[in-house]
């Protein structure tokens, strides 16, 4: 036996209302003021469904013109097709080609450490990694007080022109009561 949170004798009443021909809706509405239930239109559909109920098909009739259908010009010569052009509404940028751009790189030689192998300061700058099945590395060298990377990197994935003070300190502030 199926458990459902309808009643049977609300089953019933969803068979009797649906057989008169009310919408869902109207069934739903019927069934709470009846019963002081509080079911939807798509729990009275999900039931019906359910039962068996199907809705009637209106797929036989065909729908409702209020004005007539439109005649179709069919001549025995094509008709010739005038493409639109189109514009666009704003001009096409000018690339223009860019020189090759210098990179920065960092005269050291990295240990080359899988990340199994890196121990707690040393430096974490990756290496490989760039095609497909290729292994990763790490610089491996001791690294820099406050960063993941050996001075070096640490410059390196730094913007020199951006760099004006030193680095921040690692220890703890405290506040002090004004005396």
């Amino acid at each position: 036996m199926e458990v459902t949170g309808w009643a049977p004798e609300h089953s019933d009443a969803l068979r009797e209302y649906f057989a008169q021909g009310m919408s869902f809706a109207k069934i739903a509405k019927a069934i709470n003021a009846r019963f002081n239930t509080d079911y939807t239109r798509s729990a009275a559909i999900g039931r019906a469904r359910r039962l068996g109920l199907t809705a009637p098909d209106h797929s036989a009739t065909p729908p409702l013109r209020l004005t007539p259908p439109p005649q179709l010009n069919r001549s025995a010569e094509p008709r010739e097709r005038q493409r639109a052009a189109f514009e666009f509404s704003w001009p096409m940028p000018v690339f223009e080609e860019a020189p090759p751009l210098k990179l920065r790189c960092v005269e050291i030689e990295p240990r080359h450490l899988s990340l199994v192998e890196l121990e707690y300061g040393d430096c974490r700058y990756p290496y490989g990694g760039d095609r497909d099945g290729e292994q990763i590395t790490f610089c491996g060298h001791r690294r820099r007080p406050g960063s993941s990377y050996c001075t070096p990197h640490f410059h390196l994935s730094r913007n020199p022109e951006l760099e004006t003070g030193p680095s921040p300190s690692i220890a703890p502030l405290h506040l002090i009561e004004p005396a």
